[in-house]
């Protein structure tokens, strides 16, 4: 039993209540999404292997706190080509879910590159700019104790204000941030403005995964 104590003309007073059910509605959601899409694995990893050989030769990371090597774009690979179609396909499709007239729009791979964290690599907590509306990775090679990817409360409000929770291990409406595994020939996609973060990588076998930007542009424009 609980007592609701209800303010009214007279001042506050208190009753017993056993059944008050507040009406509630959720506003403002934010979605992650992933689907496991092994087909495109094959030819990813030898474009993906082939571009970080290049990179490591022409432009060795010797940066000790941030072992990573990324590589330059690939979009003008025409193996991608069908990996670059579905990425494509499936943001319009989920801007369009989210309640975006993507009839006025045409969506535009505008980052696509490779990243090979190393042992103790990771990523600070970003978002993405410049335009960008949905971004992604596909995971080509996840060895055990890989970097988690972290996604963050984007309501920096609720940050300010915050109470301490009663089991952070828990996912609740109050989380500050969500662990996700990342899997071998997996994707991940989520709006540009959602902050997120890679935990640093715990194993010798580096993580190799492509980053991929996506962004729109009004189909009437010049």
């Amino acid at each position: 039993m609980s007592e609701t104590i209800i303010i009214g003309d007279e001042g506050p007073t208190s009753e017993v209540a056993n059944n008050d059910v507040l009406s509630t509605s959720r506003f403002f959601p934010t979605e992650v999404y992933s689907i496991a899409k092994p087909k495109f694995l094959e030819d990813a990893t030898e474009v993906f292997d082939r571009y970080i050989k290049k990179t490591k030769k022409e432009r060795p990371n010797k940066n000790k706190l941030y072992p990573v090597t990324m590589t330059e774009n690939l979009q003008t690979e025409n193996k991608l080509s069908e990996m670059m179609y579905y990425i494509l396909n499936t943001t319009n499709n989920i801007l369009s879910s989210q309640g975006y007239n993507m009839e006025l729009y045409n969506v535009v791979l505008s980052e696509f590159w490779g990243q090979e964290h190393d042992m103790y690599s990771g990523h600070e907590e970003h978002v993405h700019t410049h335009g960008t509306q949905i971004a992604g990775f596909y995971f080509l090679d996840v060895p055990e104790d890989s970097s988690k990817v972290i996604i963050h409360d984007p309501r920096y409000g609720k940050r300010i204000i915050d109470l301490v929770e009663s089991n952070p291990e828990n996912v609740t409406l109050v989380s500050t941030a969500i662990n996700f595994t990342p899997k071998k020939g997996e994707f991940m996609f989520m709006n540009g403005w959602l902050p997120h973060s890679f935990t640093r990588h715990g194993n010798k076998k580096p993580l190799k995964f492509i980053h991929f930007n996506v962004s729109c542009r009004f189909k009437n424009a010049v």
